[in-house]
């Protein structure tokens, strides 16, 4: 139960304050890159970020457009694998380009952030399709709904590997 002081200290933070806090343990622990629309997904240790057009070598770094790169948590697999009833499920099944660890995508939304040496923006949430009832299986469109990540732009080129962080910017 909170103590009288600590509910007065939260008080004095703003809704835009609260926003703005996030810890600085988040990380890319996945890259994956899918030459072809329906590909097998590529595992690479890093990749290039090529600002308003994609991840260099994925299918998508010849379209631009708001969805150049697919972000997924990986404390959201767990929870899909728990929904599902499993103990995990593979990361490449989503086919997301990059897994993270300990942040909250969903708390970017209006913001940039860097990864590595490249600027990303959101630019919406990474909704299920009907290949997640192909990959994970009965109820593997609904396990994900809520659970997909989230989309992004390029801002600034630079390279992206695993184990870099991840850090707001604006």
């Amino acid at each position: 139960m909170l103590e009288k002081e600590q509910f007065n200290l939260v008080d004095m933070y703003t809704i835009d304050q609260l926003k703005s806090q996030f810890l600085d343990h988040a990380r890319v622990e996945l890259i994956t890159i899918r030459p072809e629309r329906r590909a097998i997904p590529e595992i690479k240790e890093s990749v290039e970020a090529v600002a308003s057009v994609g991840l260099e070598g994925d299918h998508y770094d010849s379209k631009g457009g708001k969805r150049q790169v697919t972000i997924i948590a990986q404390e959201h697999l767990k929870a899909a694998a728990s929904i599902l009833g499993k103990k995990h499920i593979d990361p490449l099944l989503t086919r997301r380009n990059i897994v993270t660890t300990g942040i909250n995508l969903l708390a970017l939304k209006h913001k940039k952030f860097r990864i590595g040496e490249a600027v990303l923006e959101y630019t919406g949430e990474c909704h299920p399709c009907s290949r997640m009832e192909e990959n994970f299986g009965k109820g593997g469109y609904n396990a994900m709904r809520g659970h997909g990540g989230i989309t992004c732009k390029i801002v600034s080129s630079g390279d992206i590997s695993v184990g870099d962080s991840i850090v707001v910017i604006d």
